[in-house]
Formats: C-alpha cells, structure tokens, sequence
C-alpha cells in the first residue's frame, strides 16, 4: 500500500514538474515573445549595435541640456533593475522631506529663471524605482532649460516632447507619459544634425 502511494506521489511530482516547470514556462514565453516582443525583451534601445538604455527602466539624467526624470530609490545604484523598490517613505518622513528639498534645490539651480510650480512626479521616486516616463507637465517645466542649453527654440523642443507624450491606455487607464530617454534620444540626433 505504502509503494502504490510513493509511486503515486513520485508520479504526481514528474508530471507536475514537467507542466509548472517547463510546459507552462515555455507557453507564456512564446505568447509574450509574439503578442508583446518588444516588453518581452526589456524594451532595449540600440545604438550602433550597442545597448544604451531602456524604454521600460528609467535612468539618470543630471546634465542641463537632457530632461530629468523621477528619481531612484533602488540601491545601491540609481535605476537598478535587480533592486527593485520604493523607498516606503511616509508623508511625514524626514528623509522624504530632504530627498525633496534636494531635488527642488537641483531644479532651481539648473533653471534659476523658472519660477512655475515644480511637478511633483520630478521631485518624487515612482513606487518601483525604475519608472522612465514624466509627466507631460513635468516635460513642460523643463522645456525652457532644454531649449537654452542646446540653442533650440522652445517650440521646437515642445514639439519633440509632443512626438514622445503617449496617451492613456485604451483612452481609458492612467496619465498621459512622456518617456524621458526616447525624448532625449531625439534631442540628440538634433544636435547632430
């Protein structure tokens, strides 16, 4: 009785194994490979070969002439993929409130003209750490600094932020976006022209 339960049980195991552990794997992966390739394969933005970023993982930007996105709470790096997580400050954490003074301080300093209200998402870290996108507000505070720093009008530079603005989803779920590296991206190959 006891061998017709192990063999039963070993059984159960192999074929449980062979379904959750491959079978079930591999079917998820093909359907993800064909209905979202581009997200299945993290996004990746090639330059000549070469990976250079993400479009579904944000990265610092701290030079004048790019837009800034969120900041990171991942560690040890900023935007660390493997570390994933928010900083689980509270509303009255001090630690919040130094995080954000900081970031309000680099604003300023890089853009002393600017005297608009600073959106909130550009002096706050995403609940993940890792969000590439802004606000469409957040993108408009930063035009003027933009377009100063690389000699571009402020049209022109909204115009650009407008090509990489996307909606909500189904017109329905979330904010609009602007993801921060193809903005940036496109404001380079201006350079180079």
């Amino acid at each position: 009785m006891m061998m017709k339960q192990l063999r039963a049980a070993l059984a159960s195991l192999a074929v449980l194994t062979v379904l959750t552990g491959f079978v079930y794997p591999l079917v998820v992966t093909g359907i993800a490979q064909v209905v979202f390739r581009e997200q299945a394969n993290g996004g990746l933005v090639l330059r000549d070969g070469h990976v250079i970023g993400s479009r579904l993982i944000g990265q610092p930007f701290d030079d004048p002439k790019y837009f800034w996105g969120r900041l990171s709470a991942t560690g040890p790096s900023d935007y660390n993929a493997a570390a994933s997580s928010g900083s689980n400050y509270g509303p009255m954490s001090d630690a919040l409130l130094d995080a954000v003074k900081s970031r309000v301080e680099a604003l300023r300093a890089a853009d002393p003209e600017n005297a608009n209200l600073i959106p909130v998402d550009l002096v706050t870290a995403s609940a993940s750490g890792l969000d590439p996108h802004i606000s469409p507000a957040s993108a408009e505070y930063q035009i003027a600094r933009v377009a100063r720093v690389r000699g571009l009008t402020e049209v022109r530079v909204r115009e650009v932020v407008a090509r990489h603005t996307s909606g909500r989803q189904l017109r329905l779920l979330g904010e609009p976006t602007v993801n921060v590296l193809s903005l940036n991206l496109e404001l380079d190959a201006l350079d180079g022209k």
